[in-house]
């Protein structure tokens, strides 16, 4: 009987490949830089462009395609260079969330700059230049990745506060350490993206794993050939995947790279 292993590999950073903005670890670095010797190894993350740099060099990643801003951007790994944008006009989608979160501050991807906010968002890292604007001015422009954070919020009230709230043409997603929103035009998803990516080189779609742990991370979890969350992720995400690996403090990503170096 063959033993199935991955032509594609598909990583979220934050909670899969680092904990808390720290490099890599060791163990983490050495298994994907093993099994990039015979298979194909991307990031696919929400992290802009800017963000997700610095975790490409420090992995060594310098062929194919990142796929950053929870699939709305997809970067050429090597050049740095921005390949697809998707943008959506986030007015409504801004207008919903308000009603849902008031006390919220908001912020929208400049590609390639950074953000532009309108308030500060404490203790939070925003890559990039930072720019604080009015509402109008933050609404002016389509942009890839609408952000909402509720400063003073907690996880639990953000669910509570969503429940049975639809934001029109959004794809939503939520953190599970944050009280933070993420806005994508709909129908864009990591999923989405990564068969972009998957189609473009060839691979099909049973020949994908993919690794996270965020809600963001679900649909591509579910539409990889074989999904993998990593232990600390919320019940919801772990039923969407295919499999339940150690948490990012165990190294979790690790233990199933090695299976396939």
């Amino acid at each position: 009987m063959d033993v199935w292993t991955p032509r594609l590999i598909a990583l979220d950073i934050d909670g899969t490949t680092v904990h808390a903005h720290q490099p890599p670890s060791p163990r983490v670095l050495a298994a994907i830089r093993a099994v990039g010797r015979h298979a194909m190894v991307m990031l696919c993350t929400g992290r802009t462009v800017l963000g997700v740099r610095r975790v490409l060099d420090e992995l060594g990643l310098d062929s194919g395609l990142t796929v950053c801003s929870n699939g709305a951007v997809v970067m050429d790994t090597a050049s740095r260079v921005v390949r697809e944008v998707v943008t959506f006009d986030a007015a409504v989608a801004h207008a919903t969330v308000k009603d849902v979160l008031p006390e919220a501050v908001f912020g929208t991807e400049h590609v390639g700059v950074g953000q532009r906010v309108t308030g500060p968002f404490p203790g939070v890292h925003l890559a990039g230049e930072v720019t604080e604007v009015s509402e109008a001015e933050l609404l002016a422009a389509a942009t890839p990745k609408l952000i909402a954070y509720w400063p003073g919020g907690t996880v639990d009230e953000v669910a509570e506060r969503f429940a049975g709230i639809e934001v029109p043409g959004a794809t939503v997603t939520f953190d599970h350490e944050f009280p933070w929103v993420t806005m994508v035009a709909a129908g864009v998803s990591k999923a989405s993206a990564l068969a972009g990516v998957a189609a473009g080189a060839g691979v099909a779609q049973q020949d994908v794993l993919a690794v996270g742990d965020g809600d963001n991370d679900c649909t591509m979890l579910r539409w990889a050939g074989h999904g993998v969350a990593m232990g600390q992720a919320p019940p919801e995400v772990k039923e969407a995947a295919d499999e339940v690996t150690g948490a990012v403090t165990e190294d979790g990503l690790a233990a199933v790279l090695e299976r396939f170096s």
